[in-house]
């Protein structure tokens, strides 16, 4: 029984990743085409699946196998700390850094009134100067309104709250694939049509007071999130 085209093609593309490294230029869909004998959407749906899984990535007008995934620890470590630990160098771009009223369902996460203003930082993620993330962290002004005199937002912000006596003890989080907005798209150096994981977060401390909500995308073609289970 002969086996389907796309079968085929995706297979014949794995074959010749095995082959290259990270940088190597990706042949082009026609060559592609007239290797396997298949028509140049066949190629084209094949590809697409790579540049989602984030194995090759769209460099100017070519495309070029990509450096391995960025892996983030499904813990209370910082972004910074799980860069670091797979020998990337992280960073951070200031978006947004302001005091806003936000929306019941974040404020009682808070515990503030929902008419209370909260601080707002929102940063894109870094990984050797390549746009990962889009993070939006919401702090209780009560607790954090120090932070704009003793913090440097280009830094770790989980290292600052930390240095000023509060101790994560929790977090809540959830995690799904969405499809960026314009804006967002933008951000993260991205299409709107390529999907991004979501992932949103409520701390706490150690005394089970509320540290921050976090609103986070990662590029599902950049970033891989691991966690060990215990029973």
């Amino acid at each position: 029984m002969s086996l389907p085209k796309p079968y085929l093609v995706r297979t014949g593309l794995d074959d010749i990743l095995a082959t290259l490294h990270e940088g190597d230029p990706f042949p082009p869909e026609r060559e592609l085409a007239l290797r396997f004998g298949v028509a140049r959407e066949t190629v084209r749906q094949a590809v697409h699946e790579l540049l989602v899984e984030g194995r090759i990535e769209r460099r100017g007008r070519g495309t070029v196998v990509s450096r391995p995934k960025l892996v983030q620890p499904l813990s209370l470590k910082s972004y910074t700390e799980g860069a670091q630990q797979m020998g990337r160098s992280p960073g951070r771009l200031v978006v947004t850094w302001e005091d806003v009223t936000v929306d019941p369902d974040i404020a009682a996460a808070l515990g503030v009134r929902s008419s209370a203003r909260v601080m707002h930082l929102e940063r894109v993620l870094l990984a050797d100067g390549a746009h990962i993330g889009l993070e939006s962290t919401y702090l209780p002004l009560h607790r954090f309104g120090d932070l704009r005199q003793r913090f440097d937002p280009t830094t770790s912000l989980y290292s600052a709250i930390r240095a000023g006596g509060v101790e994560f003890g929790s977090a809540t989080e959830r995690i799904e694939t969405v499809l960026p907005s314009p804006r967002e798209a933008g951000l993260l150096e991205t299409t709107t049509a390529m999907p991004v994981l979501l992932l949103n977060r409520v701390s706490l401390d150690v005394d089970g007071a509320p540290i921050e909500v976090v609103r986070a995308l990662y590029r599902g073609d950049r970033v891989a999130f691991e966690a060990t289970l215990t029973e």
